[in-house]
């Protein structure tokens, strides 16, 4: 068995785009809410924990709605495609809202601001879990690891192209001092990378004919089943196999809440510790996205041989160290230097081998047919975790001290390690095979 490298990869233009947004997203918005609307960290915080809020609700329903949706075009592709468009006009509307503020100060134009930024998060929580289900439905179960380390890597080549964009059009130099900064500019690039994405997609990906082939294919090895039916279609998991479920969702909260506390709040971080801005921010979290993007292929092979558990405990206890270092670096000088760039280069190796194992571990659980609801699962676990993270870790940076949130990162990464030790299913077994062999093939 062999995995299409290039169907792959068209089928991760989607996730593309929607990191790209995301990274962006997290990168910029905290700065408009503290800098133009002059918000405290705890109610920024708890705006920008309303995405996580709306997802947690979004997401597993249209990852299940998406499972019973049957058109011409497939189950996923009309949520992709509307989905974006809707985000892209809500998006292009947020720098003429932000800018007009800064201008004449007003309730109404807060207020504006939002409720279309609201609009802009129920639009993406449309297509997020069918873009992300459309990977295993056309991937059969043996190959996900892989499948999902160049997803990842895709989404890793959408969050860099903002990095990249940020780091060029808004350096030290240019924003350090300057009153008001306009981020149009930035929007109209990533609503633009956002278009041509799906685009692409949809022109090279015939999703009813791809899901079609890998339903056969998995007909003919029931024994990729964990789950059962109970004759009425719905999933029936055994009890030690519901256990595991449990504990891998526990997980994937856990380390959620350490990453996403500071992946939020790390631009205000950066300023409030160490006096850099955005560019200087930029760089440092386009040095992770670098480390990640080299690491997902090796990762996804590293999973075969070892398999998925032992790789995402790698990819924990890698991560909580880093965090820990990154209190240590950013506390004791005052401008970002080489060793944080190698610190932030392995938090990249770390989350890619917790990334491209956790979603593949999950819907390894499930039938075919339940692919939406259990990544709708998944983000219900991971966004239930970003719910909580900016709030709290907004409150304490506020309350406590700014210097708090690597600690705090790693504390919650590290507890991840000892849930992931209850996990018993899910996992691929390891393939003994070597070289490009160890890459391409997979025997039955």
């Amino acid at each position: 068995m062999k995995l299409n490298n290039k169907r792959t990869v068209l089928v991760g233009l989607a996730f593309l785009s929607i990191c790209a947004f995301w990274q962006m997203y997290d990168n910029v918005i905290p700065l408009i809410l503290t800098k133009t609307f002059h918000l405290n960290e705890t109610f920024s915080g708890a705006i920008m924990a309303a995405d996580n809020v709306l997802a947690l609700f979004l997401l597993p329903f249209f990852g299940s709605l998406s499972d019973r949706t049957n058109t011409r075009f497939g189950k996923r592709m009309p949520y992709i495609v509307i989905g974006t468009i809707c985000a892209v006009a809500a998006l292009l509307v947020l720098p003429s809202l932000d800018n007009g503020y800064f201008q004449a100060p007003s309730t109404g134009k807060l207020v504006g601001f939002v409720v279309v930024l609201g609009l802009l998060l129920v639009a993406m929580g449309t297509y997020r879990s069918p873009a992300v289900a459309l990977m295993p439905d056309v991937t059969p179960k043996p190959l996900r690891s892989k499948a999902n380390a160049i997803i990842n890597l895709m989404g890793a080549v959408g969050g860099i192209l903002y990095l990249a964009v940020a780091a060029v059009m808004y350096p030290n130099s240019k924003v350090q001092g300057v009153e008001h900064v306009n981020y149009r500019p930035l929007f109209l690039v990533i609503a633009a990378i956002m278009i041509v994405s799906i685009v692409l997609l949809v022109i090279t990906t015939n999703e009813p004919k791809l899901t079609e082939e890998n339903r056969a294919l998995e007909a003919e090895h029931p024994e990729w089943n964990l789950a059962e039916d109970d004759g009425s279609g719905n999933e029936v998991l055994p009890a030690p196999v519901k256990k595991s479920l449990g504990f891998l969702l526990a997980s994937i909260a856990l380390w959620f809440i350490g990453y996403n506390g500071v992946t939020t709040w790390f631009t205000t971080y950066v300023d409030q510790v160490m006096g850099q801005g955005l560019g200087g921010a930029s760089t440092c979290l386009l040095i992770a996205t670098a480390g990640a993007i080299v690491s997902y292929i090796p990762i996804g092979n590293i999973a075969q041989r070892i398999g998925r558990k032992k790789t995402i405990q790698i990819g924990v206890v890698m991560l909580a160290i880093c965090f820990l270092l990154g209190y240590f670096l950013t506390t004791s000088f005052n401008s970002i230097n080489v060793v944080m760039f190698i610190v932030f280069a392995l938090v990249g190796f770390a989350w890619a081998a917790i990334n491209v194992n956790s979603l593949p571990m999950v819907v390894e659980m499930c039938r075919g047919s339940d692919i939406g609801k259990f990544t709708g699962y998944y983000y219900t676990a991971s966004m239930a975790a970003q719910v909580l993270t900016p709030v709290l870790a907004g409150f304490l940076m506020r309350n406590v001290s700014y210097k708090v949130l690597f600690p705090y990162a790693a504390l919650f990464v590290a507890a991840s390690f000892v849930t992931m030790i209850f996990v018993k299913h899910g996992d691929a077994a390891p393939e003994a095979k070597k070289g490009l062999e160890a890459f391409e093939d997979m025997d039955d």
